[in-house]
């Protein structure tokens, strides 16, 4: 059984809030889909939550590089941008698959271009623009998506988002 929770009104401080709220939680690995149009602030989310994690080096945006990686603290971190990417089988072709087979936190920003060839997520975060701010909807798909889930819950940022 999934779990849900759906945030109104989050301005770009408050996304932050609740990337960094996910650290502790993401220590152990996983995988996030970030979805949203362009501009709803899925790169903003995860460079919050590198930054949280204790990424020091400038945290980029893997737009044109279509990954950047990270180790911290024994953790490999990858953080994929699909936007570029014409279909899943370019996956396969740029051999991004060996990233999922070793324990890792991937961050996956436009996961709909690489459908069928992704490991499913643990946590699915949709950000969708509303006015100056936006709606943050995250379903957890495992139980590994429910403990990083389960940080939101009742805290200050989710206070003030809704």
């Amino acid at each position: 059984m999934s779990a849900r929770v759906v945030l109104h009104d989050v301005d770009e401080a408050a996304l932050a809030e609740l990337a960094a709220r996910l650290a502790p939680a993401a220590r152990g690995g996983g995988v996030i889909h970030l979805a949203g149009e362009l501009g709803a602030g899925k790169t903003t989310f995860a460079r919050a939550l590198l930054r949280a994690l204790g990424v020091g080096e400038r945290v980029k945006s893997p737009t044109y590089s279509l990954i950047e990686s990270y180790c911290v603290a024994g953790l490999d971190i990858h953080h994929l941008d699909l936007y570029r990417i014409a279909g899943a089988g370019e996956l396969e072709w740029l051999g991004l698959g060996d990233l999922w087979s070793a324990p890792a936190l991937l961050l996956i920003e436009w996961p709909e271009r690489g459908a069928g060839a992704l490991p499913p997520p643990d946590l699915a975060i949709a950000l969708h623009h509303a006015g100056l701010a936006r709606t943050v909807d995250a379903v957890a798909h495992s139980a590994r998506g429910r403990g990083l889930l389960d940080v939101w819950k009742g805290g200050p940022a989710v206070d003030r988002a809704l």
